[in-house]
């Protein structure tokens, strides 16, 4: 579903991802786990198109798309849930679910406005509310719902734990692998919370200083000292 090879990228001339490889398989849940400041949320902004990359390869469903904007890659098929959120607080509930319209524009797929209302009974509830005026877990609910509504092939997600009361983070990982059952979808996460990276995904990467340090697999991933001495590095 994805590749990187040999990816740099960063601010200007600065690069915060390094010679960085990685591959994401077609319906898997993957997560991505490091420190602050080791070039995570810079890695996801490199994959959906809003950081240039420096040097090295994107490839998505087996199509180049290094050079391709951001918005091309959400028409193509990425959905992506940024760190903070990203709603608009003055658009309403509803509003803000259009938005997500226009990812995967490309295909003839369903839009999936009332999966997302069934899936979270709340946002159904208060559709015409501000989105600003929402509590910060439903504003995550609100931004994972707005990229499901375009039926992406690929979801990313940047920190979805941040900021979000725990019995909220522990209601994300059915959810998360409901969506992965049900829809075939192909989940990427970043993340530093290691027990819920645990209980979400099948396979996981280690990343420090800019690349990647480490691939563990579900079996493995059952060390958590082991995971946490590599994010001691």
């Amino acid at each position: 579903m994805l590749r990187l090879k040999e990816l740099t990228s960063g601010y200007g001339s600065v690069p915060i991802v390094r010679d960085l490889n990685l591959e994401i398989n077609e319906g898997e849940i993957t997560v991505i786990l490091g420190r602050n400041g080791v070039g995570k949320t810079t890695l996801m902004k490199t994959i959906i198109g809003v950081l240039p990359v420096i040097k090295g390869l994107i490839a998505f469903r087996e199509k180049d798309v290094t050079t391709l904007s951001a918005s091309s890659r959400a028409r193509f098929g990425m959905g992506y849930v940024p760190q903070g959120r990203g709603i608009f607080p003055r658009l309403t509930v509803e509003e803000n679910l259009m938005m997500g319209h226009f990812i995967n524009i490309e295909s003839s797929r369903e839009r999936l406005y009332e999966k997302v209302y069934s899936m979270f009974p709340r946002l159904d509830e208060r559709r015409r509310q501000k989105g600003g005026t929402l509590s910060g877990g439903e504003q995550q609910m609100l931004a994972i719902g707005r990229a499901i509504v375009g039926n992406p092939d690929m979801l990313i997600l940047d920190e979805p734990s941040e900021g979000v009361q725990p019995s909220i983070v522990q209601e994300l990982v059915p959810l998360l692998t409901g969506l992965n059952h049900d829809l075939g979808l192909t989940i990427l996460v970043v993340e530093q919370n290691l027990d819920f990276a645990m209980s979400l995904a099948n396979r996981c990467y280690i990343m420090d200083r800019g690349t990647i340090v480490a691939e563990l697999d579900k079996s493995e991933m059952t060390d958590s000292e082991r995971i946490r001495r590599y994010l001691a590095i």
